[in-house]
C-alpha cells in the first residue's frame, strides 16, 4: 500500500473540528455501550478495519459481550439479544450510513422517535455522523488498525 496524506498533519484545525464532534460525544445522554455498537455497526458497513478495531475494543472495555460484538452485523437475525431501543438505534444507523439508498425511512425514524427524547434522538444521530466522518477520513487516507 502506497503512503497516503496525513490529515491531522496537514489540516490540524480541520481534525481538530472532527475531535470537537468526538469530545461533544462524551457528554451526551447516550450510555456507553450505545455509543461504541453505533461506532462499530457505521464502520462494518463503511469497511473501516481502523474503528472496527479500536471500537470493538472499546466496547469490551465497557462490558460489551463477545457475542454481541460477533453478532452485530447479523442484529436483525437474532431475538432477545439486542434491546428494543438498540435495535431502533442500529435501524437509524444503517440508514443514515447507507443514506444514498434512500434516506431514513418515516418506519424507522418514528420508531427511534418513540424510544428517546427529541435531544437523545439528536445526539444519536450526530453519534451516527460522527462515527460516518472518521470512517471517511481513515479509510481514504488508509489508517491502519494497531
Amino acid at each position: 500500500m502506497e503512503k497516503r496524506i496525513n490529515i491531522p498533519e496537514l489540516e490540524p484545525a480541520a481534525y481538530k473540528a472532527l475531535a470537537g464532534l468526538e469530545s461533544y460525544m462524551a457528554t451526551v445522554d447516550i450510555n456507553g455501550i450505545m455509543k461504541e455498537l453505533i461506532k462499530i455497526r457505521a464502520s462494518q458497513i463503511n469497511g473501516c478495519a481502523y474503528c472496527i478495531n479500536m471500537h470493538t475494543l472499546d466496547a469490551r472495555k465497557l462490558g460489551e459481550t463477545e457475542k454481541r460484538i460477533y453478532l452485530l452485523n447479523a442484529w436483525r437475525e437474532v431475538e432477545g439479544l439486542y434491546s428494543e431501543e438498540e435495535r431502533a438505534v442500529l435501524a437509524l444507523t444503517e440508514e443514515m450510513t447507507l443514506i444514498a439508498n434512500g434516506g431514513v425511512s418515516d418506519e424507522t425514524y418514528q420508531k427511534a422517535k418513540s424510544l428517546f427524547s427529541d435531544n437523545q434522538l439528536a445526539q444519536i444521530m450526530v453519534a451516527i455522523i460522527t462515527i460516518n466522518g472518521w470512517n471517511r477520513m481513515c479509510i481514504a487516507t488508509l489508517v491502519q488498525p494497531d
